[in-house]
């Protein structure tokens, strides 16, 4: 394998598109030899503040060439900026134009995470025969159901704040020095970013002026807050059946990309065309959230270790084995390494395994109970594995004006105002509006990792509204660590394409998707699970109107009512591991 002492750097090097645009490139190559395998990253966040890091001197060293391109529209390279849209094909066009030059050997790799994920998932479904293998990193699938919208509600604190803290704030930046207009636009935009707690409160979703000059598709998303043509066309999962290549699949726990990152994996694991393809995927999840694997810890105010962070684990030195297998044809044994590599927080271990769900998942249902008065931690609610009999609901009032906060998770992308990741959740439980449900202190160790759900039967005054579910690790002191949450918004409980509004005061079941987590609840420590009717500003509020959502600027209060009976056995349901 070629080892480079002396690199050759080529900066801002124009590659056209297939409709005359140029954009433009950062390479990096060893001075001799050659051809090379070639690793690409396509970033909306400045190729020349991206390439010197992570594991490109790494890669360029060991006889890589190395591509860092800015995507349409953003810092050095031409056209219009709309997210998500152009990078199939333009990734089609990058690939076409690395395999003409002489320096590269036609086999290409592309990494790196987030959007530079999905830039590699768009790459792969244009169908370029030279991209040879990706490692999306805390990236996602279905661009409605895992980008924008999560469970019907809108990614209000993700959505806004990458939109213009990552996006619109450097569109206006590269304008001002030649247009006034813009440069006032600018001071206008950094007082409301530095405001962003203000703006998450205004409705309607779809408002802001500076959004619709410099950042139109986030109005875009707010006029498609259904699952249509508009999402099909991006939608990754749609490929997985024609998609040959291997992928490494990096997440979070604490991500806001996981339910992406775990559809990815098994979506190809599943529907790839060939059992070579199939067998060729991997799914590594660490306890980290958006940037977590590289910042390191505290993952919000946790510490999990130094042997749960990238450093610990090699992530570098893993991207380039992947790649010395699949670019270069190495034997290196990457074809029999588990398919498997999760985090158990709680225990701070590895665990590797054969699939996803593991192996032998012991499928257990805990059951809300209570005296009818479960509301916030002071209440009734109980939480264990008997099946409930006749006992009375619990209600609560949900005030879109006065919304349950979000307190961590997964989170995007201001650490100022959307900061992800494991904090205390025992303010929010605090709450008249959270019904808290907590099992008895455990006697053993509790490993739960897979998917998670709750199931709930629960009855609304209005016709739309939103329920909300939180899994809660509460240790002896009483702190109370979340582990993952989710949202269904009540129109879409059936279908994210045929929106159905609620009759009022009818028992409905609703099934809220708490993606997945991987945690050992440790003796001593207690099960707890939350209800709510909102997660603010993560999720948007529901005004409980019926109105389209997102077009609403005034709301109303909804009583809502839990059941937990025979009749409505609202539970959640934890993918346990059994003891060795």
């Amino acid at each position: 394998m070629p080892n480079a002492s002396t690199i050759v750097v080529e900066r801002n090097v124009a590659v056209p598109m297939r409709d005359g645009v140029h954009l433009y490139a950062d390479i990096f190559r060893p001075a001799e030899g050659g051809p090379f395998p070639t690793l690409m990253q396509r970033t909306p966040y400045d190729k020349s503040t991206m390439n010197l890091g992570q594991l490109m001197l790494r890669a360029v060293e060991r006889g890589y060439a190395v591509v860092v391109q800015d995507v349409r529209g953003r810092f050095a390279s031409e056209g219009e900026f709309n997210a998500l849209v152009n990078e199939r094909n333009d990734g089609y066009d990058m690939l076409e134009w690395l395999t003409q030059q002489p320096w590269c050997d036609g086999n290409v790799g592309m990494y790196s995470q987030s959007y530079v994920g999905l830039t590699q998932w768009q790459a792969a479904l244009s169908g370029h025969p030279a991209l040879k293998a990706i490692v999306p990193t805390v990236t996602a699938d279905n661009y409605h159901d895992c980008w924008v919208y999560q469970g019907g509600a809108f990614e209000l604190s993700f959505n806004l704040s990458w939109v213009w803290s990552n996006l619109a704030v450097n569109t206006i930046a590269r304008r001002k020095a030649d247009d006034p207009a813009a440069a006032e636009d600018y001071e206008q935009l950094i007082q409301a970013i530095d405001g962003m707690t203000a703006e998450f409160n205004k409705l309607p979703l779809k408002h802001n002026e500076l959004i619709t000059r410099y950042a139109p598709y986030y109005n875009d998303w707010v006029d498609h807050p259904s699952y249509d043509d508009f999402w099909a066309a991006l939608d990754v999962s749609r490929g997985h059946d024609r998609l040959t290549l291997p992928a490494m699949n990096v997440g979070g726990w604490h991500d806001i990309f996981l339910k992406g990152t775990i559809g990815n994996f098994t979506g190809r694991r599943a529907k790839a065309p060939t059992a070579e393809a199939r067998a060729n995927q991997r799914l590594l999840i660490g306890p980290w959230n958006h940037g977590g694997m590289r910042s390191g810890n505290p993952i919000g105010s946790i510490d999990f270790g130094v042997h749960s962070t990238g450093a610990d684990i090699d992530i570098d030195g893993l991207h380039l084995r992947w790649f010395d297998r699949w670019l270069r044809g190495l034997d290196n044994g990457v074809e029999d390494d588990p398919p498997v590599r999760v985090f158990v927080m709680g225990a701070n271990r590895w665990r590797t395994a054969q699939d996803w769900p593991l192996p032998g998942t012991d499928w257990q249902e805990w059951y809300l109970h209570s005296g009818g008065s479960a509301n916030s931690l002071n209440g009734n609610g109980e939480l264990n594995r008997e099946t409930p009999g006749s006992e009375p609901p619990d209600s609560y009032v949900y005030n879109p004006l006065n919304p349950t906060p979000t307190m961590g998770g997964g989170l995007c992308c201001n650490a100022v105002f959307s900061l992800g990741g494991a904090f205390d959740q025992r303010e929010v439980e605090q709450r008249e509006d959270v019904l808290v449900y907590t099992s008895a202190p455990l006697e053993h160790e509790l490993e739960v990792v897979g998917p998670l759900k709750v199931i709930l039967y629960a009855s609304s005054s209005a016709t739309d509204t939103d329920f909300t579910a939180k899994l809660v690790d509460v240790h002896p002191c009483g702190m109370a660590r979340n582990l993952n949450d989710g949202i269904i918004r009540a129109r879409y409980r059936n279908s994210m394409s045929e929106p159905e509004l609620l009759t009022p005061g009818e028992v409905t079941e609703f099934e809220i998707d708490l993606v997945a987590t991987g945690n050992a609840f440790q003796p001593g420590h207690r099960i707890r699970v939350e209800i709510a009717s909102s997660n603010f500003p993560r999720f948007d509020r529901n005004p409980n109107t019926g109105e389209q959502p997102g077009r609403s600027d005034t709301v109303i209060s909804a009583l809502q009512t839990v059941h937990h009976s025979n009749e409505y056995p609202s539970r959640i349901i934890l993918p346990v591991i059994p003891t060795a």
